[in-house]
């Protein structure tokens, strides 16, 4: 009996250790690289130090931006009234209006693209702390 029990919390255990890979391996898989990497014609590095990243974004109009990641939380700083739709990865979308000089707060996203639904161009800085 008990060779029979130990044998059966190995399976679990080993059952579970590979649930927990595969669900890592698939977050994994989703993580996109940094926005200024992952579309650098949409986004450019304008300023870097040991303390800050500062990056500005220009959607062109009717344009959406490659799968990119917002690695930490992030301020930005809108030039333009204008309007993003927000792709997230597991399909669902969200419009964010922007006022130009009324800056916002963002959270880490893991993989996203941004379309801009706007009639002109939108452009923004953000800004992250290292």
């Amino acid at each position: 009996m008990a060779k029979e029990f130990s044998e059966m919390n190995f399976l679990a255990l080993s059952s579970s250790i590979a649930g927990l890979l595969a669900a890592v391996s698939a977050a994994a898989a989703q993580q996109a690289p940094p926005s200024y990497q992952g579309d650098p014609d949409t986004y450019k590095v304008i300023f870097e130090d040991q303390n800050f990243r500062v990056i500005a974004a220009n959607w062109k109009k009717g344009t959406t931006d490659k799968p990119h990641s917002h690695p930490v939380p992030f301020v930005v700083y809108p030039l333009t009234d204008c309007t993003i739709r927000l792709h997230n990865a597991d399909g669902t979308t969200r419009d964010s209006p922007s006022k130009a000089g009324t800056p916002f707060a963002g959270p880490i996203v893991v993989s996203h693209t941004a379309e801009n639904i706007s009639s002109d161009d939108c452009k923004a800085i953000f800004v992250e702390r290292k």
